[in-house]
């Protein structure tokens, strides 16, 4: 149980932290959102990221083995990475209606999910 836990935290991290990096690139043409200094959309980027942090801790802590949970430190960060592509895919093709998935993004998803399983793998 405790896997799924940590799993879904980590999704929902991940959808803020990307909201948090990439939503502001979205709102080109609304009027006072483009006469907004950098300064102002880093405050705001930072408060979305708070939401994440708020998820990502608690996620690795009941995740993390030393904690009571089921992955090492090194299958804590192969997950999160690999949910972080996957999330920002959707999001991209999403709302941002001019990126396309291409043939060699799906090789390199291909790689990830052999990278998962070669360091979820009990030699």
């Amino acid at each position: 149980m405790k896997a799924w836990y940590t799993i879904a935290l980590l999704v929902l991290s991940n959808a803020f932290m990307t909201l948090a990096w990439y939503g502001h690139l979205r709102f080109k043409g609304i009027k006072w959102f483009e006469e907004l200094h950098i300064f102002w959309i880093i405050l705001i980027s930072w408060g979305i990221a708070f939401f994440e942090y708020m998820l990502q801790v608690p996620a690795n802590r009941i995740g993390f083995k030393e904690y009571g949970g089921p992955f090492s430190l090194i299958e804590l960060k192969v997950i999160q990475e690999v949910l972080t592509l996957l999330i920002f895919m959707a999001f991209t093709l999403i709302f941002f209606k001019t990126e396309t998935f291409k043939w060699n993004h799906l090789v390199g998803f291909v790689f990830l999910v052999l990278a998962v399983f070669f360091v979820f793998k009990k030699w």
